[in-house]
C-alpha cells in the first residue's frame, strides 16, 4: 500500500523507494545486526550498518522507466538528497545551478558563491553533472519587477510565489527541456500525483506538516505539475538530514536558508531603501493618538510587533472596560503594539494594543489574479485555506470564483490578513490553488 502509493503519487519513481523510507523509520525493518537500536525508538544502526543497510536497500531500486531528469541544485540539504535519491532510482540526473540574483554579488550578504561550491561539491559526491545558469534578467523582469511596485502600493508580496510559477518551474523548466529533460526534480516539500479518475495532475502538501512548501507552489499549472518530481515531499525533514549524514553529502548540516529567494540573509530595510522612495509619518493608534514616528509604509506589515519604536499607551476606565468586554486579550502598559492599518493617502501607519484587537480581525476577504492547478476555479462550497506561510489549515466557504477573483468567507475570524499576501485554498491534502489578496473585510 505505501509503496503504491509513492508510485502513484511521483510517478517514474519506484515504489521500492517507499520500502527504503520505511527502512529508516517505520515499524517493519528487517532482521536488525547485533547493536542497531529498534527504528520504532527513532534510535539508529550504528553509523557502519546504517549505511549498508540504505546501500543493500538502494542496490534494489530499479526505476519502472529510466529518465533524464535536471535538479534544480540550490546547494541546501534538500536538493541535495533529491539528486542523490534519484540517482539512485537509475535516472539520468543532472544539476542545475540557478543564479538569480546579481545587482550586488560583492555585497556581505551574497551567498550564491557559497551555494555555487556546495551544490558543485554534492554534484561531485553523487557523481553527475552539474550546471551554473543565469536567470537574473528573468528574476528582475518577471519577479523584483512586481515585487517592488507591490511594495510601493503599501502591499506585502511574497516574492517566494512568483519565483516558483515564474522562474523555477517556467525559465528553469524551458531551460530543462532544451537539454532533453523529462522531468524535472526540486527539494520542494510538496508531491504531485495524477488523479486516476479525472486524469489531472494534483499538488499535495509535504508529508511533514513542518515543512509542507504546497503554499509557495500554489500557482503550478497543469504543464508544470506533469513534468515535475518532488521526493522529499514523501519524508520529514529529520530523515532527509539523516541520508545526507549516512550517504556522506558535504553540506549535511548546513542551516536552511531563511532569507527571501533573492535576497538572503541580510537587513531587509536596508534592502529596501535601495530600490523604494520613502517618507515618514506619523504613527497613530486607533483613537487618533500619535506615538511615534514610522520611516515609510512599505517598510512595515500587518501584524508586525517589532521594530515599531513605541511605547506603551496603558487602557483605563471605559476604555479599559470597553476592550475588556470586548474579550480582547493584554490592553495594559506593557501589552505590544500591532501593525493593524496603513493610511496611503495621509500616510499614517495605525497601531493597535492586544492581539485580539478588532482591527486585527477578520472574516472575509476578496482576491485577485487567481491561478488554479486544475486549469479552473472550483466550485463554490466548504474549504480550507491559509492566508499566510505558517498558519494552520482555517474552514472557509469559496463565496464565488469567477475568472481570476474570488471571495473567501470564514466562520471563525482570521487574524491580521495581509493585502499582498497568498490566499491558498485546499480539500483535504490537496492544494487547488490560490490569488492574491486584494481586500479584507475589518471586524471593526
Amino acid at each position: 500500500m505505501l509503496g503504491d502509493n509513492f508510485l502513484q503519487v511521483n510517478g517514474g519513481l519506484s515504489a521500492r523507494f517507499y520500502s527504503f523510507k520505511r527502512l529508516l523509520l517505520a515499524d517493519s525493518c528487517p532482521p536488525r545486526p547485533a547493536g542497531c537500536m529498534p527504528c520504532r525508538s527513532h534510535a539508529f544502526c550504528t553509523p557502519a550498518q546504517a549505511r549498508q543497510r540504505i546501500k543493500n536497500t538502494i542496490g534494489a531500486m530499479t526505476a519502472p522507466t529510466k529518465q533524464r531528469v535536471v535538479v534544480g541544485l540550490s546547494g541546501g540539504v534538500d536538493s541535495a538528497v533529491t539528486a542523490y535519491l534519484l540517482k539512485q532510482q537509475g535516472h539520468e540526473v543532472v544539476g542545475i545551478f540557478m543564479k538569480n540574483w546579481e545587482d550586488d554579488d560583492d555585497s556581505e550578504y551574497c551567498s550564491s558563491n557559497i551555494d555555487f561550491v556546495d551544490a558543485a561539491a554534492v554534484a561531485d559526491v553523487i557523481g553527475i553533472e552539474i550546471e551554473h545558469v543565469n536567470f537574473a534578467a528573468d528574476y528582475k523582469d518577471r519577479v523584483f519587477a512586481e515585487f517592488l511596485r507591490e511594495y510601493q502600493a503599501g502591499r506585502t508580496p511574497n516574492p517566494d510565489v512568483l519565483c516558483n510559477a515564474e522562474i523555477k518551474f517556467k525559465a528553469f523548466l524551458d531551460h530543462a527541456m532544451r537539454l532533453g529533460a523529462e522531468k524535472i526534480a526540486t527539494g520542494h516539500y510538496a508531491r504531485v500525483r495524477q488523479n486516476a479518475a479525472t486524469g489531472l495532475f494534483e499538488l499535495l502538501k509535504g508529508l511533514d506538516p513542518g515543512k509542507d512548501q504546497s503554499y509557495f507552489l500554489h500557482r503550478l499549472n497543469q504543464a508544470q505539475l506533469s513534468k515535475t518530481l518532488f521526493p522529499v515531499g514523501e519524508l520529514h525533514k529529520t530523515e532527509v538530514r539523516r541520508i545526507a549524514e549516512e550517504i556522506g553529502l558535504p553540506n549535511a548540516k548546513k542551516k536552511d536558508s531563511t532569507g527571501i529567494c533573492f535576497i538572503g540573509e541580510r537587513p531587509f530595510r536596508e534592502f529596501l531603501n535601495r530600490y523604494i522612495s520613502h517618507a515618514p509619518g506619523p504613527i497613530q493608534d486607533d483613537r487618533g493618538r500619535t506615538l511615534g514616528k514610522h520611516v515609510g509604509l512599505s517598510f512595515y506589515t500587518l501584524g508586525q510587533r517589532q521594530g515599531l519604536g513605541i511605547g506603551g499607551v496603558k487602557a483605563k476606565g471605559a476604555e479599559l472596560k470597553a476592550a475588556l468586554d470586548r474579550g480582547q486579550r493584554g490592553v495594559g502598559e506593557h501589552a505590544p503594539w500591532f501593525v493593524a492599518r496603513k493610511d496611503l493617502e495621509k500616510n499614517v501607519l495605525r497601531v493597535v494594543q492586544g492581539h485580539d484587537h478588532p482591527w486585527l480581525l477578520s472574516h472575509g476577504l476578496d482576491a485577485q489574479d487567481a491561478s488554479w492547478c486544475a486549469g479552473h476555479a472550483p466550485a463554490p462550497g466548504q474549504y480550507a485555506a491559509k492566508t499566510r506561510y505558517r498558519q494552520q489549515d482555517a474552514a472557509c466557504t469559496v463565496v464565488s470564483a469567477v475568472g481570476a477573483d474570488f471571495r473567501l468567507e470564514f466562520p471563525e475570524a482570521q487574524w491580521a490578513v495581509t493585502p499582498g499576501q497568498s490566499a491558498v485554498l485546499y480539500d483535504g491534502e490537496v492544494c487547488l490553488g490560490g490569488g492574491v489578496i486584494a481586500a479584507v473585510d475589518p471586524s471593526a
